[in-house]
């Protein structure tokens, strides 16, 4: 009997557990494919699971922050699914490769396609260049279902508060990586200098080789001077 209490009170808490947290398990997510560097760009993956049993997800909105403006942002085509793609233009024009940006993508919505229960879809965008002084960026969503039914994931999260029931998508980014081709200068530059040190080294062993020679040489020379030397007193005493 206390067994089966037991058991009934553990089930009980971890069904408890799933109804509460069931919504922010399966919230709309965003994600990078590989990293998002700051100041670089990247392809961002919109996860958009179903999380009814009785209707299908038939549209999608993500608002793109303002004060983060995004000077590229380009949808991917997705079987079945039609983007369009809102701009606003900017009261301070942006320079980005030396050319003035005027206008910002805010908005892309898909719809016509259709997410039925108990799948996801993934809605893949192109954007740059990414902010240099943020750590993370907030993609407010609009979840639409057939039935009528809207879902707003706008919450933003609060430090030391639990997530939202209605939680934002929330892009983390990674810290800026280095110029390549500079480290490649340093490299060249770092090779030329021990190759010269190398034709350095080579010409001072040359040389040294050189001056040991001519030494073993003069050395030689010495000795059989002095061998012809002796050998020309000893002939001289036997003559005598």
């Amino acid at each position: 009997m206390k067994t089966s209490r037991v058991s009934f009170a553990a089930a009980l808490a971890a069904g408890t557990v799933l109804a509460l947290s069931g919504t922010a398990f399966a919230h709309v997510g965003v994600q990078p494919v590989g990293e998002a560097a700051k100041g670089g760009y990247a392809t961002l993956n919109f996860k958009v699971p179903n999380e009814r049993d009785n209707a299908s997800t038939t549209q999608l909105e993500v608002n793109f922050p303002v004060d983060q403006p995004l000077t590229s942002v380009m949808p991917q085509d997705i079987p079945g699914w039609t983007s369009t793609v809102e701009k606003t233009k900017l009261d301070k024009p942006l320079t980005v490769h030396g050319k003035q940006v005027n206008e910002v993508v805010t908005k892309v919505t898909w719809t016509g396609g259709k997410i039925e229960p108990g799948k996801f879809q993934q809605f893949p965008v192109s954007v740059g260049k990414l902010p240099e002084s943020a750590d993370q960026m907030v993609f407010k969503s609009i979840q639409t279902y057939d039935n009528g039914e809207v879902v707003r994931w706008i919450e933003e999260a609060k430090e030391g508060a639990a997530e939202p029931q209605t939680p934002a998508p929330v892009l983390k980014l990674t810290a800026a990586k280095g110029d390549d081709h500079h480290g490649a200068a340093k490299t060249d530059e770092a090779k030329n200098t021990e190759k010269d040190a190398g034709h350095g080294h080579d010409e001072a062993a040359a040389e040294h080789g050189s001056d040991t020679t001519a030494r073993v040489l003069g050395i030689a020379g010495i000795v059989i001077g002095l061998g012809g030397v002796a050998f020309g007193v000893a002939s001289r005493r036997r003559s005598a």
